[in-house]
């Protein structure tokens, strides 16, 4: 899958120095590094989380924790090249709270939501992608501007603006999150068919 962007493969947007120089809002002051997205410019498929996490803040990329991992797995499992996607998050600098030795995940404000969302619409725009998938409820209300729920977006038909489609899903630290086996499991399975139906629109949008 190619998408409408420029044919320039693998390069992050923005660039990383800019994300490490932004003082759009205070994260950046707790964060060890900013995080750009990663992937094709040409992607087809864009996933927008919600920020990087721990193991994201230390190595500067996306998606390179459990949930990513994860994630990374069902693209396997629903026929998508890796390659042909381009992953990021709505907020680019990590928030956390201590807990012991331990940086926890705190939800960012939305004032920090805002002041990133230059960014991700500066990717975005550089990209075009034909399928934008919204991983969890913060990445959904990012992407669209209102305060709507992931079982409430999965059953919309969500468009930008442009008309680029929007499938809202679980972000894949939900998946890992779920009390038991069975909530698991059915988690899993929804996120995993909502990629198969992001691969679908983007293919019938090719």
């Amino acid at each position: 899958m190619t998408g409408s962007g420029t044919d320039e493969p693998d390069l992050p947007w923005p660039a990383k120095r800019e994300l490490d120089d932004c003082r759009r809002c205070p994260l950046w002051e707790h964060a060890t590094q900013g995080v750009p997205g990663e992937g094709t410019r040409s992607a087809a498929l864009l996933m927008v989380g919600e920020q990087p996490g721990d193991e994201e803040d230390l190595v500067g990329r996306p998606f390179v924790g459990p949930a990513g991992r994860l994630l990374r797995a069902l693209f396997v499992e629903a026929g998508i090249d890796a390659a042909s996607v381009y992953i990021t998050n709505a907020v680019k600098h990590f928030s956390w709270e201590p807990r012991g030795k331990r940086r926890l995940h705190k939800t960012p404000a939305q004032r920090e939501f805002d002041a990133c969302n230059a960014w991700l619409e500066k990717e975005i725009a550089t990209i075009a992608p034909r399928v934008i998938v919204a991983l969890g409820a913060k990445a959904l209300i990012a992407l669209t501007g209102q305060r709507i729920s992931v079982a409430a977006g999965r059953e919309a038909k969500l468009t930008r603006p442009d008309g680029t489609r929007i499938v809202a899903t679980f972000h894949p630290s939900a998946v890992l999150r779920a009390p038991d086996a069975a909530r698991r499991a059915e988690l899993r399975q929804t996120l995993l068919d909502d990629l198969k139906t992001a691969a679908k629109l983007a293919h019938k949008a090719s």
